[in-house]
């Protein structure tokens, strides 16, 4: 139980380095480049896939032996995309049908999807026949 609580601990440290990336990017999008905050938030969710990638699978998941890093990435990139439609689907919801401000309905689509990332990560990527990385 430590060493899960270790694991969401660091995954939690890489989320709100991504978070304040993602949320970053999409503002300055939104407020310097007038884009719509559903293209900015889906924009900036994309630059911080790659921060949170490399982050993730350095620092807080154990890579699956016999799982090549192609395939690792590839993965990944696929929860990250189903990650972002939850993401996209609760910033259109909020946005143009709830009328919430942009940056409220994204921090609430971020927790989301902040669980749905650490769960997926942890069935799909993770070395389950060894320890988390501590």
């Amino acid at each position: 139980m430590r060493q899960l609580l270790a694991q969401i601990m660091k995954f939690g440290v890489v989320g709100v380095i991504a978070f304040v990336i993602d949320f970053g990017v999409m503002v300055f999008l939104t407020e310097v480049f007038g884009l719509s905050p559903v293209v900015s938030a889906t924009i900036s969710f994309t630059v911080s896939v790659i921060f949170n990638y490399l982050a993730s699978m350095r620092y807080v998941f154990r890579h699956r032996e016999g799982m090549s890093r192609r395939r690792e990435f590839i993965i990944f990139v696929v929860l990250s995309v189903l990650g972002l439609l939850i993401n996209d689907a609760l910033m259109w919801i909020g946005t143009e049908r709830l009328v919430l401000d942009y940056r409220a309905v994204k921090i609430f689509a971020t927790a989301v999807v902040m669980v749905w990332n650490f769960v997926t990560r942890k069935i799909f990527l993770e070395d389950h026949g060894e320890q988390p990385k501590a």
